[in-house]
């Protein structure tokens, strides 16, 4: 047990290493990632100036209107929740490496050394997430500081804001075994590119990254409804939706448990895939 958990130490402090190898461009990568924020702050100033009243916009609070229960205050607040919610969910390039692994043989060391491939790849996602979060920290502090005036409900209750760090630390696990599960589809397929396509898109969509869940029809189809049994939702929407309190309550509550029903789910799916994907997989030379 002491033997194991010394491996995963020097393993996470070796994936720290790594990604502080390259310091100046993980910085400006970090940094670049905030220039989508203003693009989205001054696309809804336009969408909200096109339906309120003439004259109304204020250089501080925004155009008037309101949009399915959100003002445009609450928009811009909900969009910065989210860029913290993408941070913890967001998994770039695990699907497409764990597919490259398996196709170019590289999974075989996790077949005959004892080092579970999985265990490995999250003490990597977590060793990149702290990274970030270090890096991160001063610009996510200034654009808040900037935009406070658009959370003019200030700081939850203190069980809202447990409920909303529960989530986050949930939605990077649900994140990284969802995706983890799509990467080794590679065991039966040669290319998965197509599907992260798909996943990707399906993700921008329905997890509330693009837009919140408010905006989507009821009428004929109640699209919100459906939305609601997949997992998506909680790799963005959720967690925003819970600081905002969109949800709350028994509602709020609910949504955590579905949460971590769909972290075990994906948990032992990926462990499924992994040792049928095993038993099929044959892997010749050196």
């Amino acid at each position: 047990m002491l033997e194991s958990a010394i491996t995963w130490w020097t393993f996470f402090k070796i994936s720290i290493n790594e990604r502080l190898v390259y310091r100046a461009d993980f910085m400006l990568g970090t940094l670049m990632r905030f220039l989508p924020t203003l693009t989205q702050i001054f696309l809804w100033w336009a969408i909200y100036d096109v339906i309120s009243s003439p004259g109304s916009a204020d250089s501080t609070t925004g155009p008037d209107g309101d949009i399915a229960g959100f003002k445009y205050g609450d928009m811009v607040a909900y969009y910065l929740l989210v860029i913290i919610s993408r941070a913890f969910s967001s998994m770039p390039g695990l699907t497409g490496g764990i597919a490259n692994q398996i196709r170019n043989g590289e999974v075989k060391k996790f077949l005959i050394q004892p080092v579970d491939m999985q265990g490995c790849l999250l003490m990597q996602r977590i060793a990149h997430k702290l990274v970030y979060y270090l890096v991160a920290t001063l610009p996510f502090a200034l654009v808040f500081f900037l935009c406070r005036g658009f959370f003019v409900n200030g700081w939850p209750a203190a069980d809202v804001l447990i409920v909303f760090f529960l989530s986050l630390a949930l939605s990077f696990l649900l994140g990284f075994f969802l995706e983890t599960c799509i990467g080794l589809i590679g065991f039966w397929f040669l290319e998965v590119t197509s599907l992260t396509f798909i996943y990707m898109l399906m993700n921008f969509l329905l997890s509330g990254h693009m837009f919140p869940l408010e905006l989507l029809p009821s009428e004929p189809v109640n699209i919100r409804a459906w939305v609601e049994f997949l997992p998506f939702q909680f790799l963005a929407y959720f967690p925003a939706a819970v600081f905002l309190g969109k949800i709350e309550g028994a509602e709020m509550y609910r949504g955590l448990i579905s949460e971590v029903a769909w972290v075990l789910f994906f948990v032992v799916l990926s462990r499924v895939l992994w040792w049928k994907g095993i038993k099929r997989y044959s892997g010749f030379g050196g």
